[in-house]
């Protein structure tokens, strides 16, 4: 997956702008023996989605960097989680 910026529709609320990588488990947890014991280091730096920025920030304002990992690790869990569930539904209006 191509980290950089790039233009294309958002994973979230699924707007069409400058896209960011959010990593699935946050680098932060990279080196956590917890993360290392459950997921190889290859897919800990690989797995991710590309949102918009507004969405990126409001994921990180939201939740720990460990519930990210341990928690809200795929587009699946992110969009069922209730705050960036109602987040995503306002976002998409807006």
């Amino acid at each position: 997956m191509i980290k950089k910026n790039k233009e294309g529709c958002c994973a979230l609320c699924e707007k069409n702008t400058t896209l960011t990588f959010h990593h699935l488990i946050p680098k932060s947890n990279h080196k956590n023996k917890w993360f290392r014991k459950n997921f190889e280091l290859k897919e800990m730096r690989e797995k991710g989605i590309m949102v918009c920025r507004k969405c990126h920030s409001f994921i990180h304002k939201s939740h720990s960097e460990k519930e990210l990992g341990k928690n809200l690790n795929s587009l699946e869990k992110l969009l069922e989680e209730r705050q960036i569930k109602k987040y995503v539904d306002w976002a998409k209006k807006h």
